[in-house]
């Protein structure tokens, strides 16, 4: 049993002289032409040439730092210092999950505003320009929009954390650990 015909996927392997080999032209590429691919939502994975070893997600981190170095960076410092503390933390993988489905719900209100707006640009797919321009007169308002999605969002992220910890305590309730302060059935009351 198939689960359809696999979109074939554009190869490009990364040499030990740090150069990118893009498969489908047989031409050496540079970041910006990955980034280019990205843009273009083309489906592409990069493998390391000698190991075979999937370096895709390494190369669009070098891409985002590349966009985080230049220009208006879209993570404060403040912000990425946090992602950071997450690594190795309890809730790293819960973190990596939010993260990943607040910016679907972000792409999901981006998509709705096109969809709904088609009709302004005579059926013609958003550009960046047309985003900045429609951003420039409706900012207000999607600040507003975005700013109650974000309460919401920290609102289900603590009611998550909380139930989270009443479920421990439930779990663990039923051991008998000794409190800080309390003293223990082995010691002098």
């Amino acid at each position: 049993m198939t689960s359809g015909p696999k979109i074939p996927e554009r190869l490009i392997k990364k040499y030990p002289n740090r150069r990118l080999y893009d498969t489908q032209t047989s031409s050496y590429i540079t970041l910006s032409d990955v980034k280019q691919l990205v843009l273009d939502n083309e489906i592409f994975a990069v493998i390391d040439a000698k190991t075979s070893e999937d370096l895709t997600r390494s190369i669009l981190l070098q891409i985002i730092l590349e966009e985080e170095s230049n220009g208006s960076p879209m993570f404060s410092s403040q912000a990425l210092a946090q992602i950071i503390r997450y690594y190795g933390h309890a809730m790293q993988g819960m973190m990596g999950s939010y993260l990943e489905k607040n910016i679907q719900a972000f792409i999901e209100i981006q998509n709705k505003l096109a969809e709904s707006s088609k009709g302004f640009y005579e059926g013609k797919p958003f550009t960046p320009e047309m985003w900045t321009q429609f951003m420039n007169v409706q900012g207000p308002m999607m600040q507003g929009i975005m700013g109650n999605y974000i309460e919401q969002s920290k609102n289900m992220f603590i009611q998550m954390q909380e139930q989270m910890q009443n479920q421990t305590k439930n779990m663990f309730g039923v051991f008998p650990f000794v409190q800080p302060g309390e003293k223990g059935d082995g010691e002098n009351k």
